[in-house]
C-alpha cells in the first residue's frame, strides 16, 4: 500500500485577507504540516487562474460574485477574481511546508473552463495528469486535506474514488465556503462515492 496525502489549494486567496477566504482557511496550515512526513508521497494543487478568468464574476457584466450561470460545461458559480497567476492572493500560505512536495498540480489554468478536481476540468474531460502521476508512483490510497472541502476537496476527492483509488478526507483538516448549504451536500455526495470521511 503506497499512501499520498494530496493537499488541496491551501492559497493566500482561500485564507483570511484573500480574495475568496474561507473561514478558519488558515487553521489547517500546521496540522496539515505534522501530517505530511506520514506519507509516502505529498502533492499539492494550486489554484493558478489567468486574469479575467471565466468563472469571475468581473466577466460577466451584471453579474454579481456566487450567482450562477450555465457554461458550455454546465452550471458555474461565479468568483470573485482570485488565486490569480503570480500575484500574492495564488501564493501557498506562507506556513505550508511545500519543501515536501513531490508535484504542484496547477488548475484553472484554461481561461474558458474552471477547474475545481485535482484530476479533471469541470468540463469532466480534461485531464490534469495527476491520476497519470499516482499510478506511476504506484500509489493506491489517497488523504485529502484543504480548502475548500464543498468544492475542490470534494470534486477532487469522489473523481479519485471514481479512478479507483482508496480515499479518506479527513474533515478536520478542511474548511469549507458552505454556500447555500454546499457542505451538506458534498458530504452526502463524498459518502455515496464511497469516501471515507474521518
Amino acid at each position: 500500500m503506497t499512501r499520498a496525502l494530496i493537499v488541496i489549494d491551501v492559497q493566500n486567496g482561500f485564507c483570511p485577507g484573500g480574495n475568496l477566504a474561507v473561514p478558519g482557511g488558515d487553521q489547517i496550515v500546521g496540522g496539515i504540516n505534522a501530517l505530511m512526513p506520514t506519507f509516502d508521497h505529498v502533492i499539492l494543487t494550486q489554484d493558478w487562474h489567468p486574469a479575467g478568468h471565466s468563472s469571475f464574476a468581473s466577466s460577466h457584466p451584471d453579474k454579481s460574485p456566487y450567482e450562477m450561470v450555465e457554461m458550455p460545461y454546465g452550471p458555474q458559480v461565479l468568483w470573485p477574481d482570485h488565486c490569480i497567476q503570480g500575484t500574492p492572493d495564488a501564493d501557498f500560505h506562507p506556513e505550508l511546508d511545500t519543501d515536501r512536495a513531490r508535484a504542484v498540480i496547477r488548475k484553472g489554468m484554461n481561461p474558458a473552463v474552471d477547474s475545481y478536481s485535482a484530476f479533471f476540468e469541470n468540463d469532466r474531460k480534461t485531464p490534469t495528469g495527476l491520476a497519470g502521476l499516482l499510478r506511476t508512483l504506484d500509489v493506491t490510497d489517497l488523504t485529502f486535506v484543504g480548502l475548500a472541502e464543498d468544492f475542490c476537496v470534494n470534486y477532487s476527492a469522489v473523481d479519485a474514488a471514481d479512478a479507483g483509488f482508496s480515499v479518506t478526507v479527513l474533515t478536520e483538516l478542511c474548511r469549507a465556503i458552505d454556500l447555500n448549504d454546499s457542505l451538506a451536500q458534498a458530504r452526502r455526495g463524498m459518502t455515496e462515492a464511497g469516501v471515507i470521511l474521518a
